[in-house]
């Protein structure tokens, strides 16, 4: 049983490297954004930061589906919104409030996963960040700190390129 990666040792440097720029990005945007009232949001954008840098060569680190996928995620969840407000007003044997609480988070994950893949713009973490308003609710500081950080999120990729490795 291996414990630690086959890489590692050729690529030392960049694990530490890779590791602290993400630490450094993610702190810097956090800090400046102060979003941590939408943990769930907080949670997927982390997953983004891992994707981008521990995996910047990977399909899903790619610019058009980190920032594609999100913003698929933030239109599924207006949309997800919208239903959820025509339902209420139609309560009834099937329809309860206890059912929509379960239902349109996962018709927002279930969405955004079919929009993604149609349109070549898979990002799992972006699946969770529709989950993560719809539990949480929906601001449009949310929705504009969401996009202010995967811009920076792929514009600091994007600067890193050459210096990037696979770490997966």
């Amino acid at each position: 049983m291996q414990i630690f990666d086959r890489k590692l040792k050729k690529y030392f440097p960049n694990y530490i490297l890779q590791s602290l720029l993400a630490t450094i990005t993610l702190t810097i945007i956090l800090y400046f954004e102060n979003i941590f009232t939408n943990t769930a949001v907080v949670a997927s954008l982390g997953a983004t930061t891992f994707i981008i840098f521990a995996m910047p060569k990977y399909t899903t680190a790619q610019p058009r589906r980190v920032i594609g996928g999100h913003i698929i995620g933030i239109i599924v969840v207006v949309f997800c919104f919208y239903i959820a407000s025509l339902a209420q007003n139609r309560e009834g044997f099937l329809l309860t409030q206890n059912i929509l609480k379960i239902f349109i988070p996962s018709l927002s994950v279930g969405l955004s996963i079919f929009v993604m893949v149609i349109t070549n713009t898979e990002h799992p973490p972006a699946a969770g960040t529709a989950l993560g308003i719809v539990v949480q609710g929906c601001s449009y500081s949310t929705i504009v700190v969401i996009l202010i950080t995967i811009s920076l999120l792929s514009l600091t990729k994007y600067l890193l390129k050459p210096w990037l490795k696979d770490l997966v």
